[in-house]
């Protein structure tokens, strides 16, 4: 039952209890959340189907912040929690045979809307993997990107029990259990991130991972259609 489910794993007291190495951070004080200026005329990105979770504005707005390499690639669902259900292990699952960069976007029982971007695709990992290129974003309700600090390179760490994005004295960005229904989020030196959600712990609704990949494409793409849905 639901309610069983809030006794779930605890976040770790410290990052060293999460990461298979040491790497010593900094205490100087970082950026601001990043605000990318905005092209003249943006690549539109295309959607093999409709998310539930974001709309066609807030897709827009994220695509501004996307690394060039991956601007005017398809968007392909490779999960979603209406489909595949509410687990990390089947996250993983959908994730094998995709390398290429994770847009993944939630929405939890609040209605708040917010996730991350992965240079790379989510797996079980022993430390923590990524690049530069990995940021969280928050609608509260405008969009909030929070870019790399260069202060440690705590990016993505997943385990059978937990998905961790962000980390810094004891605290993750961005939090998610093994059962994909519980989450937390805290302010980190790798993003120097606000809390994503309303509250640092919080239910999740709805939670898609969009596989950027395929052959860019020129000018404004056809918009999908409510035609095609993940559920």
């Amino acid at each position: 039952m639901k309610g069983l489910r809030w006794r779930y794993t605890r976040l770790p007291s410290r990052v060293e209890d999460a990461v298979s190495v040491d790497e010593g951070e900094e205490e100087e004080t970082a950026p601001a959340p990043f605000s990318a200026p905005v092209p003249e005329d943006p690549v539109e990105p295309q959607l093999a189907e409709a998310s539930q979770v974001l709309g066609t504005s807030e897709m827009r707005q994220l695509s501004l912040h996307l690394p060039p390499r991956v601007t005017g690639h398809s968007w392909s669902l490779a999960f979603c929690t209406s489909r595949n259900g509410f687990s990390l292990r089947s996250l993983y699952r959908q994730m094998e045979g995709h390398s290429g960069p994770v847009l993944l976007v939630l929405r939890d029982q609040d209605g708040q809307m917010f996730g991350a971007f992965s240079s790379s695709a989510l797996r079980l990992s022993k430390g923590f993997y990524g690049t530069g290129e990995t940021f969280l974003f928050s609608f509260s309700p405008q969009l909030k990107v929070f870019k790399w600090t260069g202060r440690n390179s705590f990016f993505v760490k997943g385990d059978l029990d937990s998905l961790m994005m962000g980390s810094g004295s004891g605290q993750f960005g961005l939090w998610l259990d093994g059962d994909l229904y519980h989450g937390g989020s805290h302010p980190c030196a790798t993003f120097n991130n606000e809390v994503l959600a309303r509250r640092e712990q919080f239910c999740i609704k709805e939670l898609e991972a969009w596989v950027l990949s395929g052959c860019p494409h020129r000018g404004k793409l056809p918009e999908a259609t409510s035609a095609h849905t993940c559920s």
